[in-house]
């Protein structure tokens, strides 16, 4: 007579849970393989990746018609039509098409009027410069991080890889796992049903929750109730799997060997625990290798699955169990929308206070990148104008909800170094996270105020004292807001290679292709101060107006040709490999009020801005002082 397991007590779920993979923690080693980005789907990025090319890799027209020289169509009325010719003053484009200098704007076939010559046409409005182009950088810079470290590979990832010139990319090695059917009494579906027989079925529902999982399932043929091909079965399968499953064969029956088994090749840690369905789970390591025994009825063998094997192939594979919902949010940007069509508009989404906010992004369809940044979608319905700012909206989420919940939301200035500390934080604070939203300084601050994020990274520079940030977060504030030191970083003028047009200065822009910092952002301040000292109307430059949202999007421009000189940062020219005229230095901080200072996504966030990586990440980019990182001062 086979011997019974008894159960001496069952251990509750999330202690038996716990206790299994802090083992697993200390008997595992990550395995890495590099693989063709066209077979990454759902792999987990080892490193995190940089774009090889820019997106559009050229000025490209974004319709279809006529690419003009802008200052041609100045004065084009109703009344007063200007007439254009082919080859002088425009060039047919189709949607797509390059646009080369001197052409910088594009006006849409359907504006144009014919006339009796095939090679002129007539329009009635003047274009603005650079209206209707795609620039360089638009979707994707050369240079910027396109997905972080421990990043599971999406769809439009792989796209926007590819797009990057990525072709290869490392990945955490997908579990092997090996799935043994036990019993006697269980048949082979299709095999001959005779009394007594049950058909096995769970094996094969593993082997799917395997593969959802992002696990590699092996299913082996059906062991009978014999220990000692159960015994051999398992000694085979840790020597070429990560992880074994033995299903059925893990109660206290007499001919349940399977504990027995595992005692003699291992240890088992947990045998039995409190779940109801689902008691009967062997939690064991053999040869280092987790082997875990599943209940045979299939509604227990499910809810053990999920409880103990998806958590560590989750955990093997560096994956984050994730479940689909929809979560109330208030918008923080009006959308306004076509009464046609049902609309998705990509959101960002974080948890600031008591409330969930939801940051439209990029709505153009081929800003690509929106679709890799976005936490879920916002619905617009068909016949609906839009929605208000501050309105109540339903977000489709695909990011997990604890994971939004340990979100730092940083709203403000754009450095690089926001990147960096995207990467670090998740790697040094599991769980932990930092989304950022390039809006500038002042589009920052403003967005603490409205309570729709929890930091703001400023370089305000007050014309009056000289220095930067304090006046502008007391006149905004009237509650204490602390001011931490980022960054100590270089500003300056970026200009092509070796510097061809020989700019030295600030009076030398007036003799080139300027590319702009958008209104409100910091840099765009310090610009139009220094035009003040030196005394010069921004009409004097052109390209004032022509505007970019980040310093790497300036870089990508002047990198390409689209601009002779933009300003920015060292660390973004040297990103793109140009030269840098610098024009002083400033500090790159965060306002956060006080109510958040004690958050642990803000807490993650001050103790990878003071650690030893992000230190050394800095040093590789160049161009940044941190001799009072992490430093705080109250602004009340």
């Amino acid at each position: 007579m086979g011997k019974r397991n008894l159960y001496l007590k069952t251990t509750p779920v999330e202690e038996a849970r716990t206790r299994y993979l802090e083992a697993l923690e200390k008997t595992w080693t990550m395995q890495y393989e590099t693989i063709p980005v066209v077979e990454a789907l759902g792999r987990v990025t080892r490193h995190a990746v940089y774009a090889k090319y820019s997106s559009p890799l050229y000025n490209a027209s974004a319709m279809d018609g006529i690419a003009v020289i802008s200052s041609h169509t100045y004065g084009a009325s109703e009344t007063s039509p200007v007439r254009l010719k082919e080859g002088e003053d425009y060039v047919v484009v189709d949607t797509g098409d390059p646009i080369h200098h001197p052409f910088d704007a594009v006006i849409m076939a359907e504006d144009l009027l014919e006339t009796e010559s095939e090679q002129e046409v007539e329009i009635v409005a003047s274009a603005a410069s650079w209206q209707h182009v795609r620039p360089v950088g638009e979707d994707i810079v050369a240079g910027e991080m396109i997905l972080p470290s421990c990043h599971q590979i999406r769809s439009i990832d792989v796209g926007v890889l590819l797009s990057a010139g990525i072709l290869e990319i490392e990945v955490t090695k997908k579990p092997v796992t090996a799935i043994f059917p036990t019993g006697t009494e269980i048949i082979e579906p299709g095999d001959e049903i005779r009394e007594g027989s049950i058909i096995e079925s769970n094996s094969r529902m593993f082997e799917n929750m395997v593969t959802e999982q992002g696990g590699i399932p092996h299913r082996y043929p059906i062991l009978e109730d014999d220990y000692d091909k159960i015994k051999q079965a398992i000694q085979d399968a840790v020597k070429v799997s990560d992880v074994v499953l033995i299903n059925a064969g893990s109660s206290a029956g007499r001919d349940d060997y399977t504990v027995h088994v595992l005692r003699e090749l291992g240890e088992v840690l947990i045998h039995g625990v409190a779940i109801k369905p689902g008691k009967p789970v062997i939690l064991a390591f053999v040869e280092g290798k987790p082997v875990i025994g599943l209940p045979g009825y299939p509604v227990s063998a499910y809810i053990a699955f999920e409880n103990f094997v998806a958590p560590v192939l989750a955990y093997m594979g560096q994956r984050i169990l994730k479940k689909d919902y929809e979560q109330k949010a208030v918008l923080s940007k009006r959308l306004v929308s076509s009464l046609k069509h049902k609309e998705y508009v990509r959101v960002k989404t974080g948890i600031v206070g008591d409330k969930m906010v939801a940051a439209p992004l990029a709505r153009g369809a081929g800003a690509a990148m929106s679709l890799v940044r976005a936490d879920g979608f916002c619905v617009i319905d068909q016949n609906c104008e839009g929605m208000e700012a501050g309105e109540e909206v339903t977000v489709s989420l695909y990011r997990d909800p604890e994971e939004i919940q340990n979100t730092a939301v940083i709203t403000g200035s754009h450095d690089l170094i926001l990147d960096v500390a995207a990467d670090l934080i998740p790697q040094m604070h599991k769980g932990m996270h930092l989304s950022s939203t390039h809006v500038g300084s002042m589009g920052g601050l403003l967005a603490l105020k409205r309570g729709e994020a929890h930091v703001a990274p400023i370089h305000l520079l007050d014309e009056e004292s000289g220095k930067y940030n304090d006046s502008y977060v007391k006149r905004l504030f009237q509650t204490p807001v602390a001011i931490v030191t980022g960054v100590q970083r270089i500003q300056g003028i970026m200009v092509k290679k070796g510097n061809p047009l020989g700019i030295q200065s600030i009076q030398d822009l007036t003799r080139c292709r300027f590319v702009n910092r958008q209104r409100g952002a910091g840099t765009r301040v310090l610009f139009d101060y220094l035009l003040k000292k030196e005394g010069m109307e921004p009409d004097g430059i052109l390209g004032y107006d022509r505007e970019a949202s980040t310093h790497m999007a300036v870089a990508a421009l002047v990198a390409s040709d689209s601009a002779d000189a933009g300003m920015g940062i060292l660390s973004a020219a040297r990103a793109m490999d140009l030269d840098f005229i610098p024009v002083g230095e400033e500090w790159y901080e965060f306002a956060i009020p006080e109510e958040f200072m004690g958050l642990p996504q803000i807490q993650a966030f001050f103790q990878v801005l003071k650690s030893p990586q992000f230190a050394e990440e800095l040093k590789k980019l160049g161009g940044y002082g941190m001799e009072k990182t992490g430093e705080i001062r109250w602004v009340r």
